[in-house]
């Protein structure tokens, strides 16, 4: 998975360095620059371990998110509420996925302007193989032990909390 290094020095470093000649402080610029790259690394190695499948990482978790539900199905509200994104976006990865034959629609026989979304069963079946694919590749988060990683969630769960994003 990681490829040859395409530069023969760390290019944030370097920026961080001239920054700090430059602006001042960098440490913050340096830290949330280099979580920015990590995603953008992360992210493309998560898209191209899906991309056999005719996912992304995106409609990926949609999927997930309805599995792990009791009921085996979940309201698209929820599906925003817990991947956290606007509703736009569920919907927009919902069309993607029912136009694949991997989720499907389902009325709310209690309440009509509610919809769940729940998994066919080659939504299942292209689930258990992409979850195989991205577990095949330990989520594409590479250089860390386990230890580490750790570490590395719970310094990241402080930012996420200080911004609002939940509450404890």
């Amino acid at each position: 998975m990681p490829s040859e290094p395409k530069l023969p020095f760390d290019p944030i470093e370097r920026a961080s360095a001239i920054w700090d000649r430059h602006i001042g402080e960098s440490r913050s610029m340096r830290l949330a620059t280099s979580i920015m790259r990590v995603q953008q690394l992360i992210s493309s190695e998560l898209d191209a371990a899906l991309k056999p499948f005719g996912i992304t990482f995106a409609r990926y978790e949609v999927l997930q998110l309805i599995s792990f539900s009791s009921a085996g199905r979940l309201p698209l509200s929820k599906i925003g509420e817990r991947l956290m994104v606007h509703p736009t976006s569920v919907t927009n990865a919902m069309d993607r996925l029912e136009s694949q034959g991997l989720v499907r629609r389902v009325a709310d026989e209690t309440d009509r302007r509610r919809t769940f979304a729940e998994l066919t069963d080659e939504g299942e079946r292209v689930l258990a193989q992409s979850t195989a694919a991205v577990m095949d590749i330990d989520f594409a988060v590479v250089g860390l032990d386990a230890s580490q990683q750790d570490e590395a969630y719970e310094l990241l769960r402080h930012v996420r909390q200080a911004s609002g994003d939940f509450s404890d």
